[in-house]
């Protein structure tokens, strides 16, 4: 009989001004999260491979099954939702370059000339 020991990750979101170093931070937290929640898809799946090929009752390995099979959906989930936000942070920071190369010849307090006539 295999036991399989199921325990649901907790999703950590942090909800960040949209300041210049504090969204470079976040998405690399982002992105270091998606990783971990793909490292235990993946480890969840092949669990799920060696409970369907492995010994004990058919209605054990069918119980086990679905509690991975729930695990999975779970953690596709939040997948889903991380990489949603870091879709969005991704066209922020578009935008905010596009405005940024909008008006080329705006002004600045170090490139700002002063012209009397």
């Amino acid at each position: 009989m295999t036991t399989i020991q199921a325990s649901t990750p907790s999703l950590q979101t942090s909800s960040s001004g949209s300041s210049g170093s504090g969204s470079s931070s976040t998405s690399n937290d982002i992105s270091s999260q998606i990783s971990r929640l793909m490292t235990k898809i993946t480890k969840l799946t092949q669990q799920l491979k060696d409970v369907t090929s492995g010994s004990g009752s058919v209605e054990e390995k069918k119980k086990q099954a679905e509690l991975i099979q729930e695990q999975l959906k779970m953690l596709q989930a939040q997948l889903a939702q991380l990489q949603r936000q870091q879709a969005e942070e991704s066209q922020q920071k578009q935008a905010q370059q596009q405005g940024k190369a909008e008006g080329v010849n705006s002004p600045t307090d170090s490139n700002q000339i002063d012209i009397y006539i």
